[in-house]
């Protein structure tokens, strides 16, 4: 089954952290997906632009609604997913628990994929 993780981190709480520290970060990534893409598990993933740059769209009375800025006004922010292959939960929320971010206050939401015949 496939499960989408979606990490969220504070930006300004990002920005201060130390740039010695944000490269260690980035490199424990690269490490992790390197070991996710040899093991099988990833499928895709990406890490997103900041959320400043980000539109919201919305319907009112029928007609589009664009608005600049994410969807949601939280202290967090999605800054990146990965979809990965797992056998269940339990292996999903193992690997989650490996996203550098987490010691450093960030979260990552685990949902499964419900594929639909189109």
């Amino acid at each position: 089954m496939q499960y989408l993780l979606m990490c969220c981190f504070d930006e300004a709480k990002w920005e201060k952290i130390p740039e010695a520290e944000r490269d260690k970060v980035m490199k424990d990534y690269h490490t992790l997906l390197q070991d996710l893409v040899k093991s099988g598990h990833l499928q895709a993933g990406a890490k997103l632009r900041p959320s400043a740059t980000a539109v919201t769209i919305r319907k009112k009375n029928g007609k589009p609604a664009i608005t600049d800025g994410p969807f949601a006004e939280t202290k967090e922010q999605l800054g990146g997913y990965h979809l990965i292959e797992c056998q269940d939960l339990d292996e999903a929320v193992g690997i989650a628990n490996r996203i550098p971010t987490l010691p450093l206050g960030g979260s990552v939401e685990v949902r499964a994929i419900d594929f639909q015949e189109i």
